[in-house]
């Protein structure tokens, strides 16, 4: 099951718009020394995706990915005014899972990542 707010949608619509994109988003699984962890990339259809339509845009996720993270939700959100998400007026988009992912290894201290930013 995937979910897709309102708000993601509304953001996938004009990104692919400014930069004239005609492209389906797929949901990927990414791995680093901070964890594992969810995001979203354009690309094709392959055989083994389970495709969604949201409002014009089209979600890819591979059939296989459900059994590791169960359903998924996609939102937007903006930053929080500590400066943990960056530019504090770009936002950004939360890709999330209802079974929690692996752990990566400790390189990573003192940032965001790690959910040490103070926030």
């Amino acid at each position: 099951m995937l979910e897709v707010t309102e708000s993601a949608v509304k953001n996938v619509k004009e990104y692919l718009a400014t930069n004239n994109i005609n492209s389906a988003i797929r949901v990927i699984m990414q791995s680093s020394c901070s964890g594992t962890s969810l995001g979203l990339g354009l690309d094709e259809k392959n055989d083994s995706d389970k495709v969604f339509e949201e409002d014009g845009v089209t979600f890819l996720v591979d059939n296989g990915m459900f059994a590791t993270t169960g359903a998924i939700k996609i939102d937007y959100i903006k930053p929080s005014s500590c400066g943990c998400g960056g530019d504090s007026g770009s936002g950004g988009f939360l890709v999330s899972s209802e079974n929690k992912l692996g752990r990566g290894g400790s390189c990573s201290s003192g940032s965001c990542s790690s959910g040490s930013c103070g926030c």
